[in-house]
Order: structure tokens, then sequence, then C-alpha cells
């Protein structure tokens, strides 16, 4: 790879995709890809691929045989999400789609366009697009032509890479504070006035003093405890360039007093979303940290009556919270590119345009990444009515860093376990993050 780049490998949790379909057995529409790891790996070598051909979609013409690529193996053929994806060939055009998890994507990815053979459209996970775009694995949306008018700004930045875009949003999920109605109210705890750190560590003392338990989080190594972890991170103000900041620290004394006083379970150093999802589910737990994707099976739960409310910044007003999802991209192609390209542009405007764009959304349990198409789904189901403001105030966990990301994360996850490893002690939680930044 040029530059001796490394691409990143975003592993699908596998672990989820089984979680997803035991909720689908409740909830149907439930179920989507959720990164899970961040790993440094070499791409195979070789020579930059010869772009070859380079015309917009609008100068080829849809062929018979269109290739798709998703990392979705849980929807298989004949699923939802498989019929909204084939009911958008071009007439005269069969799509054929297949599936897989998101770090044997990338590699497929990486040899298919290698050797020539790559497929018309692939959805990436978003952390992976800076790499991707630098390997020169992707067209840009402007030679593919891909439309991306009517995407928000913040959704669509990792998919800018040196001022060009590179494909468009599928959607958003996002990270919000679940809690045990039940439990809250039975400690005298309003959900409203969590609105800052102080606010909810009094709200998990009080539910604590009532003999429930505390709060439930991911900060399992890798990726996926990142992920669950930057909201505390950003809403402390702290920078992904200066991890051994005094604001990161306190980020990390959060977490780790949870544990230290035992609010959160030890578990937490180990547990996927999943897992800590399905201890939220015990009813045991007063709050429960955890994504949009769960908010339907949420609403439907008959054990206990389940709320949200956004994470809250240190002081005040909202965290922000990483953006979740993947892109539609059209891969770079060395031979009848026009034709691929229109192949490309043809069925991602399909997916996320027109009439299409909220079934897409929902078949996914996205959020749009379009205010007007967000706004219808608001107005079809107010469970997503707390999660638009968090998905509009989300950051990309790559806008700021492009393809230096994976490493900062790999630092960041080493902070955290052992900030989580510390249990409160703050010389272990400031050293964890002094150590881990290299300072």
């Amino acid at each position: 790879m040029g530059g001796g780049r490394q691409a990143v490998q975003c592993e699908l949790d596998d672990e989820k995709g089984k979680a997803m379909t035991k909720q689908n057995l409740r909830v149907a529409g439930i179920g989507l890809a959720m990164v899970t790891g961040l790993a440094l790996t070499a791409c195979s070598g070789g020579s930059t691929p010869n772009p070859g051909e380079t015309g917009a979609a609008s100068e080829g013409t849809t062929t018979a045989e269109i290739t798709f690529w998703d990392p979705y193996p849980q929807h298989q053929s004949g699923s939802d999400w498989d019929n909204v994806v084939k009911a958008c060939a071009p007439e005269g055009s069969t799509i054929t789609r297949s599936s897989a998890p998101q770090t044997d994507l990338f590699n497929q990815l990486t040899t298919a366009v290698k050797e020539g053979n790559a497929p018309d459209v692939v959805l990436l996970d978003n952390p992976m697009m800076p790499e991707a775009a630098l390997s020169s694995l992707l067209a840009t949306a402007e030679q593919a032509g891909i439309d991306t008018t009517g995407i928000d700004e913040n959704l669509l930045g990792p998919g800018i890479v040196d001022g060009v875009t590179y494909g468009v949003p599928m959607g958003s999920n996002a990270l919000g504070l679940y809690y045990n109605a039940d439990i809250l109210e039975a400690a005298g705890v309003d959900p409203a006035s969590i609105t800052s750190w102080d606010a909810l560590n009094s709200a998990i003392e009080q539910v604590v003093a009532t003999g429930s338990k505390g709060i439930t989080f991911s900060g399992i190594a890798g990726e996926e405890g990142v992920f669950q972890f930057q909201p505390w991170f950003w809403g402390a103000g702290a920078d992904l360039s200066a991890l051994d900041s005094p604001e990161a620290i306190s980020a990390g004394q959060l977490v780790s007093d949870w544990i230290g006083n035992g609010y959160a379970p030890k578990s937490a150093l180990t547990d996927n979303q999943s897992a800590s999802w399905d201890l939220f589910l015990t009813g045991e737990y007063g709050f429960a940290e955890n994504g949009s994707w769960f908010a339907a099976a949420a609403a439907a739960n008959e054990g206990f009556e389940v709320g949200m409310v956004p994470i809250p910044g240190k002081d005040s007003g909202l965290a922000p919270v990483p953006t979740g999802g993947e892109f539609a991209v059209a891969p770079l192609q060395s031979k009848d590119a026009s034709d691929h390209y229109a192949n490309a542009s043809a069925v991602i405007g399909c997916l996320i345009g027109g009439e299409n764009a909220m079934q897409t959304s929902e078949t996914l349990g996205y959020l749009s990444a379009k205010p007007d198409v967000r706004a219808e789904q608001v107005a079809a189901n107010d469970q997503w009515t707390p999660w638009a403001p968090i998905v509009e105030g989300a950051q990309g966990r790559t806008t700021e860093l492009g393809a230096d990301y994976p490493a900062v994360s790999a630092q960041l996850s080493e902070a955290l376990q052992g900030a989580l490893n510390a249990a409160g002690d703050a010389a272990g939680v400031e050293d964890a993050f002094r150590t881990a930044a290299g300072s």
C-alpha cells in the first residue's frame, strides 16, 4: 500500500448479530452492524490500481448484473433488508448481494480492487473511510455520480478525506442513557434532571441507596469500548489529539469510580454492548448506556418501562456521541468504470433517496442522515424523538484525525482498560492515560 499506511480493520460484532437476531423475534426490523474492533493491519501489497475509465455515472449505463456487498450477514436472503436492496435494481438489472463481517469485507475489497473485479457497491463502516480512500480503493462521489446533497455535514464528515467526498452515509445510530422508569420512580429520581455528571452520579447514588444496581456500559477492549467511552471523553471537553489531558483523565475517572463504588459491574471491562444490554434487561439496574438500535426493543420491553435521556456533558448540555453506521461507496474500477459507476449511482440513489429513504433507515434501525427524512421518522414513530438531537450533535470518529484514528483509538482503549482496572484509584487512572499517551 502506498505510503506504508495500514488499513483499518473493523470487526463486526458477531455477538451483536446474535443479539439482534434474538431481539428480532420480539421486535421486527431491529438488526444492524456495529463497530466492535479497530485493528491496524497492512492491506494486501502491490501497486495502486489503475483507475482506468473515470467517467461519472451519467456517462455510463447500468448493467444487467449488479454486485452489492454489505456487512450484514444477519440479514439473510429473503430478509426485509435483502428485499429492500434487490428492489433497487434498475429496470432490466438484478442485484447479487453478499455479506461478510467488516474485517473480511475490507480485505475482500482490497483484493478485488487490486485484481480488477471490484463489486459495484459496498457498505463500509464509517471509521474505515479514510483508510479506504487513501488506499485508492474508492471512487470519489463526484466521479461515481453519487448525490450527496441534503446530507447532514456532521454525518457526512467521516467520508470527506483531504477535502474530497467519498460516498454517503446510510444513516446513523447513536448512544443514549436508557433508564428503568420503575427504579427511578422508586428512588425519587426525575430523569429530566440528569443534565450533568454530578446529576447523574447523584441519581445513581439514589438508585443504589434503594437497593437497586447502578449502571451498565461496555468497556471492552477495542473500538466497541472506545465507542461507548467517547461521549464521556468528548463531554469532558477532551480532544483525541491529547489523551493525557486533564479533561481526558477526568472522563476516565468518572467510569473508573463507577467500578470502584460498585455502581457498575466489574464485567464492564469485558462486556460488549449486547452483554451490557442483557444485564439491563434483568431489571436490576437503573441505567444503561447503549445504542439507538435497541430503541424498538426497549419500547416493547414487557418487564418494566424503559426511558431514555441524552448522555450529559460534564457540566451541562448534551455530550457529543460518535456517529455510527456505514457509508455506501463505489469501489474504484479499472475496466468498464462508467458502467460500474452508473450501477452504484442508481442503486445508492434508490436506497437513500426519494420514497425509499425512510424505508431503508427503518429497515436498518437507523435515523436518516437527511433532516427531512429524519423528521418523517420522528413524526411516524415517537420512539425516535429523543434520538434525533443526539444524532444531529454527533461527531465522526475519524473526522479530526483521518487515517490516524485507529492508532489513537488503540491508545484510548488501553487507557480505558487501565482506568477501569484502577477501580477509582486516581493515581492509577492518571497513570493509565499518561502511559497510553506515551507521556
